[in-house]
């Protein structure tokens, strides 16, 4: 059994579930939709073009998780799922992953995301498992803060390899599958990289590198 890894957001994914998630929030009222759509959007530029400030970003992300109630985000995520994850949902990457099913691989999601917003998706995608940016829960309720290393650029290999050492899993034969230049770390971790749907800077390295290319769209 070999692990095939996968990013989430833009890659699995047509569309950023990250970003989705705070369109959604405006959408439904949640919060002020001026002002948090423009801080959702600055905060998409940073990170597509590789300077977002993770624990910055995550202060803004994770604060609506700590003023609603747990029901009441239960509620507004199966919604979520319904009107902005499944039209994101794409064939080629239910295919992708079923061949790697049908290989006898193990299926791993790792994403900055926070594991709120994922979770759900990546039980819908029937994947065995993900790292995700975990926020903190104390009493059963989100604080707003960030628990743990935020799975994200370095941080999603800091992670990875805690994971390993608890499951026992190896990186021989691995690949991981990504469009962004924050993966970077990790694609040059494992045994295949593979770019798919890649942003420019990542689509330069793969070439450079003799990666493969792939689209999913």
């Amino acid at each position: 059994m070999s692990l095939a890894i996968f990013d989430l957001d833009n890659t699995l994914l047509n569309g950023d579930s990250d970003h989705a998630w705070g369109e959604f929030l405006c959408e439904q009222g949640i919060v002020d939709a001026t002002e948090y759509s423009q801080k959702n959007d600055y905060f998409f530029v940073q990170y597509q073009q590789g300077t977002l400030d993770i624990h910055e970003f995550l202060e803004f992300a994770l604060r609506p998780l700590a003023e609603l109630s747990v029901d009441r985000l239960s509620e507004l995520h199966a919604q979520f799922m319904q009107v902005k994850v499944e039209p994101m949902i794409l064939t080629k990457s239910l295919s992708l992953l079923q061949k790697h099913r049908d290989q006898g691989d193990f299926l791993l999601i790792i994403t900055a995301t926070n594991h709120f917003v994922t979770a759900p998706i990546a039980a819908r995608l029937g994947v065995d498992a993900i790292l995700a940016t975990d926020p903190e829960i104390i009493n059963g309720c989100y604080t707003g803060k960030v628990a743990g290393t935020p799975c994200f650029q370095s941080g999603k290999v800091t992670r990875l390899h805690h994971w390993l050492k608890e499951t026992h899993h190896s990186l021989q034969g691995s690949s991981f599958y990504s469009d962004s230049r924050n993966d970077l770390p990790l694609l040059e971790l494992v045994d295949h990289p593979v770019a798919v749907d890649a942003d420019d800077a990542l689509t330069h390295t793969a070439k450079q590198k003799g990666w493969p290319i792939i689209s999913l769209r």
